[in-house]
C-alpha cells in the first residue's frame, strides 16, 4: 500500500514473492494517483487466483482516509495475461460494466482502468469483488448440492438474467458510442470477426474449420432485434448465494447484435449439463421461458446456426491457447481440440 508522501508501505501476503511486491507497489502508486482526494492507502491480501483462463485475477483489500473517516473496500484487479485464449479489449469491457451502472442488470461495478499497461506492465481492470460461489455444474448439482426445487428456480433465473440483458436499453445508456451497432445483421459481423481472429490465431490451415465457415456463410440469419450480448453466459461466470445470483462476471465478449446469439451459446450441446436439467428443464423449456421473458420469438434455424458458430469460436479459442503456448507467452500446454471438428462436421450434416 502507499502514502502520500510517495513512500508505499508493502503489505502483500506472501510478500517474500517478487511478483506480489511489484503487483503491490504498482498498485499502490496507481491509486495514489486516481485517489489524490485520499490519505494514507493501505493495500492488503493481495493473491493471484489461480482460476481464470483469459485474465489474471488479483483479489486485495484496501483502505483509506476520506474526510477522516476510514474506509474499507473489497476489489479485484483483472489484468492481461502475458499468453491469453482470448484477446479482447479492456478499455470497451470498462466502458460497457460504466455504463451498466445504470441499468439493473446484476453486473460488477467496475472502479478505475488502466488500458495502456503503463503501471503494471499489462492493462488491467479493478472492481468490487463479490462475495458467493463459482459453481459451473449448479444445475447438475455441483458443489452447491442445492434441491431439486431450487435447481429448476436457479434455472429459471438464469434465464430471466439473460433476457433481462437483451431487453437492456443499451441506447438510452450509451452503449451505442462504446460498441458498433450491426443493425440486424449480427451474425454476418459475427462471422466476419470470427473468421479473421481464426486466421490470426491458426499457426496452420484449418481445412474442417474452413468447410465450417462456408456453412455459416450460406445460412447466414437476420436477427429481429439489435440487442446487447453477453458473449459467454453460463453459471460458471456467475457468483451464486443462497442459491440466487449475486453477479454475472465477465464482460469482455459483450457487444451488440443478435438475441439469438446468447440463445446458440448456452443451448450449444457441450454446454448441456450447465444449462439443462434432465427431465425437469429441457432445451425446449429454456427456449419457452426465454421468449415468455424476452418478449422475442425463437427461430430454431436462427439457433441452430449460432450453435454451429458457438463451437467455431470455441475451436478458434483453443488454437489461440495453442499460439500463445507455442511463442512462449503461456506455460499451460494446449492442443487443438479434434473432437471439435467433429462435432461440427455432425451439426451442419457432413
Amino acid at each position: 500500500s502507499g502514502v502520500r508522501d510517495g513512500s508505499p508501505r508493502m503489505t502483500p501476503e506472501n510478500s517474500h514473492d517478487t511478483e506480489h511486491e511489484r503487483g503491490a507497489a504498482g498498485l499502490s502508486a496507481f491509486l495514489c494517483d486516481r485517489l489524490p482526494e485520499v490519505e494514507d492507502i493501505q493495500i492488503s491480501g493481495l493473491r493471484r487466483n489461480i482460476g481464470g483462463l483469459s485474465r489474471e485475477n488479483w483479489p486485495f483489500d484496501v483502505e483509506w482516509t476520506e474526510r477522516d473517516v476510514r474506509v474499507r473496500h473489497a476489489l479485484i484487479m483483472r489484468r492481461d495475461p502475458v499468453g491469453s485464449v482470448l484477446e479482447t479489449d479492456r478499455e470497451i469491457e470498462f466502458r460497457v460494466l460504466k455504463a451498466l451502472e445504470a441499468a439493473s442488470v446484476p453486473a460488477p461495478r467496475a472502479r478505475w482502468i488502466d488500458a495502456t499497461g503503463m503501471w503494471l506492465e499489462r492493462p488491467f481492470v479493478i472492481m468490487d469483488r463479490y462475495e458467493g460461489v463459482n459453481d459451473h455444474l449448479v444445475l447438475e448439482g455441483g458443489i452447491s448440492q442445492l434441491d431439486q426445487p431450487s435447481r429448476l428456480a436457479l434455472a429459471r433465473r438464469y434465464c430471466e438474467t439473460l433476457a433481462q440483458i437483451h431487453t437492456t436499453d443499451w441506447e438510452s445508456l450509451g452503449l451505442g458510442e462504446v460498441l458498433k451497432s450491426p443493425g440486424l445483421y449480427g451474425a454476418a459481423a459475427a462471422l466476419e470477426e470470427w473468421e479473421r481472429y481464426l486466421e490470426h490465431q491458426a499457426l496452420e490451415p484449418q481445412p474442417e474449420l474452413t468447410e465450417v465457415l462456408c456453412w455459416l456463410r450460406r445460412n447466414l440469419p437476420t436477427a429481429q432485434a439489435t440487442v446487447l450480448v453477453h458473449g459467454d453466459f453460463k453459471p460458471g461466470n456467475t457468483l451464486l448465494r443462497e442459491g440466487n445470483i449475486e453477479v454475472l462476471l465477465d464482460w469482455e465478449t459483450a457487444h451488440l447484435g443478435d438475441p439469438m446469439e446468447d440463445i446458440g451459446w448456452v443451448t450449444n450441446p457441450l454446454r448441456r449439463r450447465e444449462h439443462l436439467i434432465p427431465g425437469l428443464w429441457e432445451r425446449e423449456d429454456l427456449l419457452a421461458y426465454y421468449s415468455e421473458c424476452s418478449g422475442f420469438s425463437v427461430d430454431e434455424d436462427s439457433v441452430h446456426f449460432w450453435n454451429v458458430l458457438a463451437n467455431l469460436k470455441l475451436a478458434a479459442i483453443y488454437l489461440t491457447g495453442v499460439r500463445s503456448f507455442c511463442e512462449g507467452r503461456s506455460d499451460r500446454v494446449w492442443t487443438d481440440s479434434r473432437a471439435l471438428p467433429g462435432l461440427l462436421f455432425q451439426m451442419i450434416g457432413h
